[in-house]
């Protein structure tokens, strides 16, 4: 099972999201991005939002559309991305994307990340993402992975998110590494390549956020 959250960031910032049109996936909306969905012709199976962003009229559309409406105060302690990735996670899927989760407001963006830092780290068996028009963006933890060439993403940044990341090594790139210790701040292991199909990375301490980009 896939689960697509849709956020409400740029419209211009998201991909064609019929390109992730597949089998066994669950589409949820989150605050003006359940709005988004139904322009883009798709059905929110979910919402969760306190929906301060929506006109009247646009709110009533939602109403009509979407069967399961969570809705919260706007006054509260958790983001509306964050309801809606906890209740994702309980439902125990192999991949969850975010879209709409970046540009806009920075405080926003950089919420999600958090949120991306603080799931991806506790459920490992899980792999979440946040995705845009130019930029696929995960966290990974120590240990040694598996990156698959991706054309229209060709470039690959490695950046700390803790103190600092140890050891890590990076084979089958443009510039390889071979156990060094970045610190955060360092931006040694930005934009990168892959010279073949695939590569990998490993590190032994930190966190990782890898940005595979386009220009």
């Amino acid at each position: 099972m896939i689960i697509h959250l849709i956020g409400g960031g740029p419209d211009n910032l998201l991909p064609d999201l019929s390109f992730f049109q597949e089998q066994n996936i669950i589409w949820a909306g989150v605050d003006r991005g359940v709005y988004t969905l139904i322009e883009h012709g798709i059905k929110p199976d979910i919402a969760f939002g306190d929906f301060d962003s929506v006109t009247e009229m646009e709110y009533s559309i939602i109403k009509s559309t979407v069967t399961e409406l969570n809705q919260y105060q706007p006054e509260k302690d958790e983001t509306d991305m964050e309801h809606a990735l906890k209740w994702a996670i309980k439902q125990e899927p192999h991949i969850i994307r975010m879209f709409g989760t970046t540009g806009g407001r920075l405080d926003h963006m950089f919420g999600n990340i958090q949120l991306l830092m603080d799931n991806s780290m506790n459920y490992q068996d899980i792999h979440i993402e946040m995705i845009d028009v130019q930029n696929t963006i995960f966290i990974r933890p120590p240990g040694e992975h598996t990156l698959q060439k991706v054309t229209e993403k060709k470039y690959i940044s490695f950046i700390p998110l803790t103190g600092e990341v140890k050891g890590i090594t990076l084979t089958g790139f443009k510039y390889p590494l071979y156990n060094r210790h970045i610190s955060i701040g360092s931006t040694l292991c930005i934009s990168n390549e892959l010279l073949g199909d695939s590569g990998t990375f490993s590190f032994s301490k930190g966190i990782l956020m890898i940005v595979r980009s386009t220009d």
